[in-house]
């Protein structure tokens, strides 16, 4: 019976995965969407990361015009004499399979350029985005189902999948602006955790080892995943000093077979990171990031506090859900239902709570903290795994009457996240920062009146959101 209320969650939130399809807006505008697809167009049709074709493609049909953009990606140059590239090529990786398809399409239509420009490719790879967002959440259960033990209740987990899925900034960069690195992310981040939840059981030597290589996809396709590895890290070490030296009677891993699985995984990611490794030669002379970001970096996290709780951009005022899915994780910690064992309830939610400190930390530590301009605080979108756990446990563990409440909340922060959605598509608010009361009043006051027409739009004549103002580019 378990299995089968699997399957048919499963299959409901895979019918509407497939009902939103429509809503995908396949385009590319900002910058940061021009960086990571110059990746896979400039690899697929130029065999190199050499991307200024690409950008001028982009800056002569009036797409990335933003303040600056010919400066700092047509006219300046990496230390190896290319253009700059501030993205990373994981995202390229995870699209290629898809982008496939779309040249194919191109070719066999003759109704498109087979250009790597033209509408098919660009389809395809927001289609990519957004399946990749869903699958965080099915793997996202997955993962919730392997620490609590037991299958949840049906509602339990349809409601943890779906507020997150539309609750928080997730559904904006599935739909909205696709071609962004954060659906993926979301993915990668998603798959590391389950697979480390998969291998911790008995750390076989083949299992660390695709551990690794799924640590160098999520680090390919966002650098800041890479915060994610201390809780893995700080894992393993514990299940090291409580080896013996000798396999348990109970099949627990001794420490020699512990050290081969250390040296696997080590060796996984260093061959999957390979990729990135080259491309960072080419373009910066070095196996790094550009110098441009390093010098964005402040790493005492100055601003660690702000980037949840500044009134403009912090996090819990953008996504209030984070607070009940925080809630959930501290349960684990505080009311673990199983003790004992390498599943471990309190062990498993303060490395989970590691893994969320490490995101603060890292995105406290950028200068650029605040992502003005973009929606939502979009660096946390790789939380999305930790969020589902935590509603799915906070979900699972409220009965009686406090369970209509807490799902209300839920709800009411799923409409919170959907309003400003509609509000920053639709120019209805300040897009570099957020005016919480304002858009308060705008959500509950005057939206509803308006969503009919908004919506038809949407639907209907979706450009009309995107019309460019007189005297501007």
């Amino acid at each position: 019976m378990p299995a089968t209320r699997r399957r048919s969650t499963t299959g409901l939130l895979g019918l509407l995965f497939l009902l939103t399809i429509p809503l995908i807006t396949p385009r590319i505008f900002a910058s940061d969407e021009v960086q990571y697809f110059a990746y896979l167009r400039s690899l697929w049709f130029d065999r190199d990361v050499a991307f200024g074709n690409e950008y001028s493609y982009f800056h002569d049909r009036g797409i990335a015009q933003a303040h600056g953009f010919r400066e700092t990606f047509l006219e300046r140059r990496t230390e190896t004499g290319k253009h700059i590239n501030f993205g990373t090529i994981g995202s390229a990786i995870l699209w290629a399979p898809f982008y496939a398809v779309g040249h194919a399409w191109a070719l066999a239509s003759g109704a498109h350029d087979a250009d790597g420009y033209s509408l098919p490719y660009i389809a395809a790879i927001c289609l990519a985005s957004a399946l990749y967002g869903w699958l965080s959440l099915v793997i996202s259960l997955r993962a919730g189902r392997r620490i609590l033990g037991h299958e949840p209740p049906p509602l339990a987990t349809a409601a943890s999948a779906l507020a997150v899925w539309f609750g928080t900034p997730l559904a904006f960069y599935m739909y909205l602006s696709p071609v962004m690195a954060h659906a993926t992310s979301a993915f990668a981040t998603s798959l590391f955790l389950l697979v480390w939840l998969v291998v911790r059981r008995n750390w076989s030597v083949a299992g660390t080892a695709v551990l690794g290589a799924c640590a160098a996809l999520m680090t390919m396709v966002r650098e800041q995943d890479a915060f994610y590895v201390p809780l893995v890290a700080v894992d393993f070490a514990m299940t090291f000093a409580a080896a013996g030296a000798s396999p348990g009677t109970d099949g627990a891993p001794g420490r020699a077979r512990l050290l081969r699985a250390a040296a696997a995984g080590v060796a996984g990611g260093v061959l999957a990171f390979l990729p990135q490794a080259l491309a960072y030669l080419s373009l910066n002379g070095r196996i790094g990031p550009s110098r441009l970001v390093s010098r964005k970096m402040y790493w005492t996290s100055p601003h660690a506090l702000d980037v949840l709780a500044s009134p403009q951009h912090g996090f819990l005022l953008w996504t209030p859900l984070a607070l009940l899915a925080a809630a959930g994780l501290a349960l684990l910690v505080v009311s673990p239902e199983r003790r004992g064992g390498p599943d471990d309830q309190r062990r498993l939610g303060l490395l989970l709570l590691l893994g969320a400190a490490g995101q603060i930390y890292v995105a406290g530590s950028v200068a650029s903290w605040s992502a003005a301009g973009a929606f939502g605080q979009r660096r946390f979108v790789s939380l999305t795994p930790l969020l589902v756990i935590g509603l799915l446990v906070l979900f699972e563990r409220v009965r009686g009457r406090a369970r209509g409440p807490v799902l209300a909340a839920a709800a009411l922060c799923v409409y919170w996240n959907l309003a400003l959605m509609v509000q920053f598509g639709a120019g209805m608010m300040d897009r570099q920062r957020l005016d919480v009361m304002r858009a308060a009043r705008v959500a509950f006051l005057e939206l509803p009146a308006q969503l009919p027409d908004l919506a038809y739009r949407f639907l209907f004549d979706r450009d009309s959101f995107y019309a460019r103002r007189p005297g501007r580019p």
